[in-house]
């Protein structure tokens, strides 16, 4: 039998090394926004901007990747212009399909489930996005649900979003949560937040007033013992945030035109994003943007909490 290898292909930036070594906070940011979220030249500029709201929070930014049978952590301008180009043929990674993208030295994006088990791996307890995936509308028959959720039961990473993507079954999604043992828990909200939508009308069972509030309920649920992640959720900007019923009516039409086009699995989030986003006239693109850099700000505030409880031998 084949030794499972100890020494994982990470390849951590010299930044993030140097950071993780001091005990300096890093927050991992993921890349699926950069090649399959965001149209050009949002998507760079996006993900400037996200680890430009890390930096400002006090906390060192780690964009992974895959690239060239290495696990990257804290990609190189280079490295995320690549990622960024059109066209380009960049795969987009789950935690499932590591293995195969490493072996075949592709290059690949991660989404939140890769991204959770590179954090992990790189010992980065803090991870920043948008928003998660979960159980899709009609999972009742189709059994499409997001490998996200099976990443939060496993993986021990806090990771901070802006509630589910909006064209997902939320009340389903918030319910596999529960029963996976992932604790949703509002940034100064009771309510679950819709992604582009500041509410869902979908009650938290927790909630957490600011970053020191957030790392200490953090460092409480990881040191339990079997302990999977847990998530953070806040609402987008009050400033970009739009109307629960447009988005809901957008959303509705671009699963009405994916159906009619033979929209399947992976593809059917980023196709009714690109609808939602015409048929709001930019405001839905905007409000993504919005809320990815202002996670990224908040998980570097969060990420600051977490090391200074380290320092003063906080659990």
């Amino acid at each position: 039998m084949t030794a499972i290898n100890p020494h994982p292909p990470l390849r951590v930036s010299e930044e993030v090394a140097a950071a993780l070594a001091a005990g300096r906070p890093v927050v991992a940011l993921e890349s699926s926004l950069i090649s399959q979220g965001l149209p050009a030249p949002h998507n760079l500029e996006t993900a400037a901007a996200a680890e430009a709201a890390v930096r400002e929070a006090g906390a060192v930014p780690a964009t992974t990747a895959v690239d060239a049978g290495g696990l990257v952590v804290g990609a190189s301008p280079e490295l995320l212009a690549r990622l960024a180009q059109p066209g380009s043929g960049v795969s987009k990674a789950g935690a499932g399909d590591l293995g195969v993208l490493l072996a075949g030295g592709r290059l690949a994006s991660t989404t939140v489930s890769a991204t959770m088990r590179i954090a992990w791996m790189a010992g980065i307890p803090v991870f920043a996005t948008g928003g998660i995936g979960g159980v899709h509308r009609g999972a009742a028959t189709s059994f499409d649900v997001s490998s996200d959720i099976d990443e939060l039961a496993v993986t021990p990473v806090g990771v901070l979003c802006s509630g589910a993507k909006s064209i997902l079954d939320l009340p389903a999604t918030l319910e596999v949560l529960e029963t996976r043992r992932v604790p949703v828990i509002g940034m100064g909200v009771d309510e679950m937040p819709a992604f582009y939508a500041a509410g869902s009308g979908l009650a938290l069972r927790h909630r957490v007033d600011g970053p020191a509030e957030a790392a200490a309920a953090m460092a409480a649920h990881l040191g339990l013992p079997g302990a999977g992640g847990l998530l953070l959720v806040q609402p987008p900007p009050p400033e970009v945030a739009l109307p629960a019923s447009d988005v809901e009516r957008w959303v509705a039409e671009a699963l009405v035109a994916a159906e009619r086009a033979g929209v399947r699995g992976g593809a059917v989030t980023p196709f009714v994003l690109s609808h939602v986003a015409a048929a709001s006239d930019g405001r839905a693109l905007r409000a993504n943007v919005g809320l990815i850099v202002h996670n990224a700000h908040t998980a570097g505030l969060v990420a600051v909490e977490w090391v200074a409880r380290q320092v003063a031998g906080g659990s």
